[in-house]
């Protein structure tokens, strides 16, 4: 007969095991708001919310954030009324101002958030070292092994010393829409610099030949056969655990997650 007390420790030992299930199903989640706008949830529930914007012409999305990351301060980056926490939440801008008639200067970050590691390197709006549109901060996000990078309104292909501090890519979420950033040209040559090793996701574009910004057309001319997906939703889930495919995905979003009637 087995004593009661080896029975018991067996199922104490048991109930303590991780769920190999659980732990399997477990996936970060991007979802696109349009703009530069995106929320990224870690699989232990972490949300980060980057360059929050409130424009009609996407529809007012109101989120929740643990953290809120910003590009730099203008307007359509910097909406923190759709953050319905927003008091709560820590709130980190790439940019610090400098006082009356002094530009702003780059706020660079390197630290731990929760089970999230942020930090940010500096760039430029434009093309001509920010005389024309200022500075811009690219952010770096180290979620469940996964290199996130958001280059917010990047304006000019990067130089030697900003892909070696960027570092190794896995996404991409990168403006390709041309006029007050990067066009799509342009965005081509900085994937070749940051060889994201799983996905790109374009950003800052027109959905149409009537929107001031550029489409998605020219960024997507001429890529790998096969390697593009434009998506009817606003959201993916990424197993943070899968080995990269052979070449990066382009996941063209949608900026809301459409009704099977609206497909």
């Amino acid at each position: 007969m087995i004593p009661r007390w080896s029975i018991l420790a067996v199922l104490i030992t048991l109930a303590s095991l991780p769920d190999a299930t659980a732990a399997a199903d477990k996936h970060v989640t991007i979802r696109y708001h349009g703009q530069s706008f995106f929320e990224i949830i870690s699989t232990q529930g972490t949300r980060i919310v980057l360059d929050p914007h409130a424009m009609p012409e996407y529809g007012r999305k109101v989120v929740s954030a643990d953290l809120v990351l910003m590009s730099h301060f203008h307007d359509d980056h910097t909406q923190l009324g759709v953050v319905e926490n927003a008091k709560q939440a820590k709130v980190i801008n790439g940019l610090k101002k400098m006082g009356k008639d002094r530009p702003d200067d780059w706020n660079l970050v390197d630290e731990k958030f929760k089970d999230v590691h942020i930090r940010n390197v500096g760039c430029y709006h434009d093309g001509v070292s920010g005389m024309k549109r200022g500075k811009n901060s690219i952010w770096i996000l180290e979620v469940d092994g996964l290199r996130i990078v958001h280059l917010g309104d990047l304006g000019h292909v990067l130089n030697e010393t900003q892909i070696k501090k960027i570092g190794p890519v896995d996404v991409l979420l990168i403006p390709v829409g041309g006029i007050y950033t990067i066009n799509g040209s342009d965005a081509k040559e900085v994937v070749e610099q940051l060889k994201p090793r799983h996905l790109i996701i374009p950003m800052h574009f027109g959905y149409s030949d009537a929107d001031k910004l550029l489409t998605t057309r020219e960024f997507l001319e001429d890529q790998k056969e096969g390697t593009v997906r434009k998506y009817d939703t606003n959201e993916l889930t990424l197993d943070p655990k899968a080995r990269p495919p052979q070449n990066p995905r382009i996941a063209v979003l949608n900026f809301e997650k459409k009704s099977a009637a609206e497909k």
